[in-house]
């Protein structure tokens, strides 16, 4: 007698050989192996990948840069302070400048409060500094930081600077945006290895 082709799954089975077709008797029902694989478990981040996203995000990146742009505007701005409180020294000594009501009231402002206010402008340049360095390996509590970094820079931007914080004000709305978006939060929020 002959069972056909032995490779055939839709032919005559030979001697109830397991695996073929639907299950045999006494083999339990549900296990893996028949139909469609098992999905693996939703991860909440990164679209599936384990510990959220590897690579980062664009709009984060962009951030970083900007925040090392406001930095060196800072530098600048740090240099300018200074030049001024020197420039102000020197001319306090000039007696043709005595007389001069507006700049009498420029000198009345000491040149040690300019320096402070060189200082204190690159002091929050280094700080943009440091929270750019730490984007790679930061948490959630570096983006934190970079989100009111930017907000209090928008706002000093705005009022005592107009012209020239303009540039401050867009960048740091920018920063504030790219980092507050649900990709940053992922980045910042991710598993590190």
């Amino acid at each position: 007698m002959s069972f056909g082709d032995p490779n055939n799954p839709y032919g005559q089975q030979q001697g109830g050989q397991p695996g073929y077709g639907y299950p045999q008797q006494g083999q339990p029902q549900g296990q893996p192996g028949y139909g469609y694989p098992q999905a693996p478990p939703v991860q909440p981040y990164g679209g599936g990948y384990p510990g959220g996203p590897t690579e980062m995000p664009g709009g984060v990146k962009a951030a970083r840069v900007m925040l090392y742009v406001i930095a060196g505007f800072q530098v600048i701005g740090a240099i300018l302070f200074i030049f001024t409180g020197v420039a102000i020294d020197k001319a306090k000594d000039d007696p043709a400048l005595k007389d001069d009501v507006q700049f009498q009231d420029l000198a009345d402002f000491s040149s040690g409060a300019i320096y402070g206010l060189g200082v204190a402008v690159l002091l929050w340049g280094a700080l943009a500094i440091f929270l750019a360095v730490k984007f790679g390996s930061g948490g959630n509590g570096i983006r934190i930081t970079t989100m009111v970094f930017g907000i209090i820079t928008a706002i000093l931007g705005i009022y005592p600077f107009i012209i020239v914080g303009l540039a401050h004000t867009v960048l740091a709305i920018l920063v504030t945006v790219f980092v507050g978006k649900s990709d940053g939060g992922a980045w910042f929020e991710r598993q590190r290895v």
